[in-house]
């Protein structure tokens, strides 16, 4: 069901200076940035191997990556795994009894679409599954 590790989130409340970190010294190019107001989130893709590091900052407190951070600070965010058919993926994990986040799928960055699974039934980690958008 799952294809591959698509990337890891990582938010951030200082996106310059995670960048210096990621692109600078770890040697990751960055592939897309993009402001995703839906998700009240500024993005950055970092290319690592086949997959991604996402660096997230919130466009406010009042977003769920904004109280992430007041409550959990800098850090590890969600992990996202790469499917080919997110409905079906989602079909799936609800009968298996996996506790839905979204329902539906939304748009993500690149025009992805992504949905998110709860952290209750993934084993504390929040898990985002992704259908890449063509090309991507």
């Amino acid at each position: 069901m799952l294809d591959r590790i698509d990337h890891i989130g990582v938010a951030t409340e200082d996106l310059d200076a995670s960048l210096a970190l990621y692109e600078r010294s770890l040697g990751m190019p960055v592939a897309h940035r993009e402001t995703v107001e839906s998700q009240g989130v500024e993005a950055v893709l970092l290319d690592v191997g086949e997959g991604h590091v996402e660096l997230l900052r919130p466009l406010g407190s009042d977003t769920p990556v904004g109280r992430f951070l007041a409550k959990n600070g800098p850090g590890l965010h969600h992990v996202a795994y790469a499917v080919s058919d997110i409905e079906r993926a989602l079909g799936l994990f609800k009968e298996s009894g996996i506790e839905l986040i979204d329902n539906e799928p939304r748009v993500g960055i690149r025009d992805s679409r992504v949905a998110f699974l709860h952290p209750r039934s993934t084993g504390g980690v929040l898990t985002e599954i992704v259908e890449p958008a063509e090309g991507h």
